[in-house]
This record gives structure tokens, sequence and C-alpha cells, in this order.
């Protein structure tokens, strides 16, 4: 990778990673068109970058995060299915990782089910993240086990989880952002691991690029998670059950077509 892809994936990072529009799906696209060559190293920046994008949660909501131990007892116990079931199926995903067909139909379908979700969940109870019970959390971590699915979206599938347990919006995206946390760094950290265990290290310019895309990341996040939260309580869901529809059927077209879409 170049400086200049490096940046650009920096950027679609920073604004999929908390939409539900799969990061998954764009980083596909992105590489295929910029052409990068897949290599142990590109799968890792792709998954360490999400650093720089949880940094931007802890800083925005860093008050919440200084609250209470209660608050991070819930996270541990909506993290703890995702962590169970990856465990148990680590390879299978790995499988489904390897699938740009697997994305597209995904990607499409969830666009799908998001043009009806305000009208499916239009009488929230929980209008507060901070007022979500542990059975909540808990339910909310076993929709977020639906985005090891690749294309599904981790955001789409825990904002719905959470609205389908009667909470508001807002209520059910913040949530959803505080749950990154664990769920993003645990998997970076396991990335991080599998690389060194391979006995591989990072050169000078490779550590350059991963402080370099995490930054931008990070900015990028910031300003994608406030734009979410205004667009998310005027507009609601169906512009992005659009937009993954548009874009799933892009990379079914383009794979049927016998296009080697690369993914990474």
């Amino acid at each position: 990778m170049n400086i200049w892809q490096v940046v650009i994936l920096s950027i679609i990072e920073g604004i999929t990673e908390f939409l539900p529009v799969s990061s998954t799906g764009h980083m596909i696209i992105a590489s295929s068109v910029m052409g990068i060559a897949s290599n142990d190293f590109v799968k890792l920046f792709t998954i360490a970058i999400q650093l720089g994008a949880i940094l931007s949660v802890v800083v925005l909501y860093y008050k919440r995060f200084l609250q209470s131990l209660d608050f991070y007892a819930k996270l541990l116990v909506a993290f703890i299915p995702a962590a169970v079931f990856g465990l148990l199926f680590s390879k299978k995903i790995d499988e489904l990782l390897e699938s740009a067909l697997t994305v597209g139909i995904t990607l499409f379908l969830g666009g799908i089910i998001l043009l009806f979700v305000d009208k499916w969940f239009n009488d929230p109870v929980v209008k507060e993240e901070k007022k979500v019970d542990y059975l909540t959390a808990l339910k909310i971590g076993f929709f977020q086990c639906l985005a090891m699915v690749p294309g599904v979206s981790r955001s789409a599938a825990t904002i719905v989880g959470g609205m389908s347990q009667k909470l508001s919006r807002k209520a059910a995206a913040e949530f959803s952002f505080f749950l990154a946390v664990p769920t993003m760094f645990a998997a970076t950290a396991k990335k991080l691991l599998d690389f060194y265990k391979e006995g591989q290290v990072f050169t000078g310019e490779e550590v350059k690029l991963l402080l370099i895309g995490n930054a931008i990341a990070f900015i990028v996040a910031m300003l994608a998670i406030k734009t979410f939260i205004t667009f998310l309580e005027r507009r609601g869901f169906k512009l992005f059950g659009w937009y993954r529809i548009v874009i799933g059927g892009v990379i079914i077209i383009l794979y049927l077509s016998g296009h080697n879409l690369q993914v990474i």
C-alpha cells in the first residue's frame, strides 16, 4: 500500500465503522478499485485502524466511560456472546471473509431490512442508553453475533437489536458505539497476536502507515458519529437501507460478471 491508499482506506473506515452500512463491503470495493494486493499486513491494517475509531467513541463520550462500574459490567455482558461465538467458529468466519459474494448478498438483504426497521420498532420505551438493563444488554450481544457474517454490519446488527428491545434510535446507536469498544479492541488484539505468532514484525514504514491510518480513522469517525446521531434522530434508516441495496447490488453484479473483487 502507498500513502494515498492508506488515507483512502482510513477515511472509509472512519465513515463506515459506526454507520449501518458495513465497513467490510466498502473496503472490498475500495481495495479492488485501487488494486491493493492482499497480504498479511494489509489484512492487519484494515483491522488495526479500528483502534482509531474506538478512540473517537471514548473521547466523544468520555464522561460516560467515567461514571460507574455498572456501565462496564453491561458492556462485558453484551460482549460475551461475540467472544464465545468468535472463538468457536473462527475458522468458519475466516472462510466467509474470503467471499465477496457473501458480503454483497448480506449488504443487499440487510438494506431491505433497514427499509422497514423504523416501522417495525416505532414505540420505544428506553430513551437513554444508561437505562439499558443486563438482560437487554445480553440480547443485544447476541444480535452482534450476526455481524460475524461479513456484510451484515456490526453497527446495523446491534442498533436493530437494541430497537427490537424497545430502545430509541439514539439509545440503540449509542449503546452500539460503546459495545464497539471492547469488541473491536479484542478483534484488533487477536489480529496483532496472530501476526506476531507467525514470526512477523512491522517495518518502520508499516508502523508509519498504521499511525497515519489510525489518526485519520479517529478524526473521521468523530465527525461521522456526530453526523450519524443527528441524521438518525431526524430521518431514520431508510436512506441507509437504499444505500446498502445499491452497494450490495454493485458487488453482486461485479462478482457475477467475473471481476476479481479483492477481499482484504
